[in-house]
């Protein structure tokens, strides 16, 4: 892939980007094996997609004026450190993000959203001091706009600011905007009114009728809130969820756990009839998004067909399925019955110790564990001994970078 942001030094965030795809996979599956000292024969091949055009989210920092924003980032070291680098042409975006952002920004100047100062208050003899009040007031408004786009060409567009008082002008400019982008789906304001470098706030207001957009993978319509958390990469999620569904189905179970199950991802492309499912997620937005998407499977219309299977099939699969928000963790320690096998999906951070000394004493036969950091999963794989690697598989979610996701199948030996 050739940028021009990169080769001008404007934008560095594809840290790989002067490696081959080819190249930066075969380095990270190396760091990958060498990080979890798996044997070969565990290794399926690495799960590649296309290495431009794949990401279904922009995380743009605003800076320049309300008349004429910039969307993008704050330069790295160097000659652009600290400035306002457009990034509305970033080849990783697909053509259909990159159209919405010019008129994003035209919302910008109709709605008089001042963006905000994101320099750190100075005070005397050049020290950093705590931002007032006051100091926030004139610091402007628009903090960033996040975009995400749907397999059907659908976006759902979050503004995060500092505060409530833009609001009013937004619901005002709400039509245009509609006319101006057809595939907007859901318009929201996410209330961050720290200045710290925290991405979004709790406080989110859906200025649309609708408060969800539909992620399509292999016919299952996932449904994302605007707090919900889904992969950058559909083609690669869905080849995650394959993956999975194909390995949960050669081990069978009756009873399903999945752990930090997000809008449900796993736990539904691993129902089956006469499985029992549970799906466990800190969000109560994402449980509620997971909870909508079962629903809709249980309630087909006669004779339709997602992703292989008929309205009958699904009612029966949907029937011993649930979500609940709540941490994993505490959730699986405070639960007596051990399923027959668990999925977890956790975060950077892994699962920690309590929840893998839970499932190294317990009855569960298999675990399948999705991870995006594999030093944490290679600290989580020593505390269950019993548990050893049959599968794995790297898949490249996150090309240019050093970040990717891999998938292993643990059997209690």
């Amino acid at each position: 892939m050739q940028c021009h942001h990169f080769d001008a030094g404007r934008c560095r965030s594809c840290t790989l980007l002067d490696l081959t795809h080819p190249e930066q996979v075969r380095g990270k599956e190396a760091q990958v094996r060498d990080l979890l000292g798996l044997p070969d024969e565990v290794w399926l091949p690495p799960v590649v997609g296309a290495e431009a055009g794949f990401r279904n989210k922009a995380k743009m920092v605003v800076t320049g004026t309300a008349a004429a924003p910039v969307l993008g980032i704050l330069g790295p070291p160097g000659e652009y450190e600290g400035q306002g680098v457009d990034l509305t042409d970033c080849p990783l975006y697909p053509a259909e993000l990159q159209a919405a952002f010019g008129p994003l920004a035209e919302l910008v100047t109709r709605a008089r959203l001042t963006p905000y100062d994101l320099t750190p208050a100075v005070g005397p003899g050049g020290r950093r001091r705590k931002v007032t009040p006051k100091d926030a007031a004139g610091r402007g408004e628009l903090k960033h706009v996040i975009v995400t786009l749907s397999p059907a060409g659908e976006l759902m567009v979050r503004l995060v600011l500092r505060s409530t008082e833009p609001v009013a002008r937004l619901r005002k400019h709400l039509p245009w905007l509609a006319e101006a982008l057809p595939a907007l789906a859901v318009l929201s304001v996410n209330v961050q009114p720290a200045h710290a470098a925290v991405l979004e706030g709790a406080e989110e207001i859906v200025l649309t009728e609708r408060q969800t957009l539909g992620m399509e993978i292999d016919g299952i319509t996932l449904h994302l809130r605007p707090q919900s958390f889904f992969q950058t990469n559909t083609e690669v999620a869905a080849a995650l969820y394959r993956q999975a569904r194909a390995w949960v189905d050669e081990v069978s179970p009756a009873t399903l756990w999945d752990l930090y199950c997000g809008v449900g991802g796993f736990a539904l492309h691993c129902a089956a009839p006469g499985r029992a499912v549970t799906g466990i997620e800190i969000s109560a937005e994402a449980v509620a998004s997971a909870t909508t998407t079962a629903r809709e499977l249980a309630t087909l219309p006669p004779d339709a067909v997602v992703g292989g299977h008929d309205d009958a099939w699904w009612r029966e699969a949907t029937a011993d399925v649930r979500f609940a928000a709540g941490d994993a963790a505490a959730f699986a320690l405070g639960t007596a019955d051990d399923p027959e096998m668990v999925i977890v999906n956790p975060p950077r951070r892994g699962i920690g110790a309590d929840l893998a000394g839970r499932l190294e004493a317990s009855g569960v036969r298999h675990v399948l564990y999705s991870s995006c950091h594999a030093a944490t999963l290679a600290r989580d794989l020593g505390d269950m001994p019993s548990l050893r690697p049959v599968r794995a598989r790297l898949l490249d979610m996150f090309p240019h970078t050093g970040h990717y996701e891999v998938l292993v199948l643990l059997e209690r030996a």
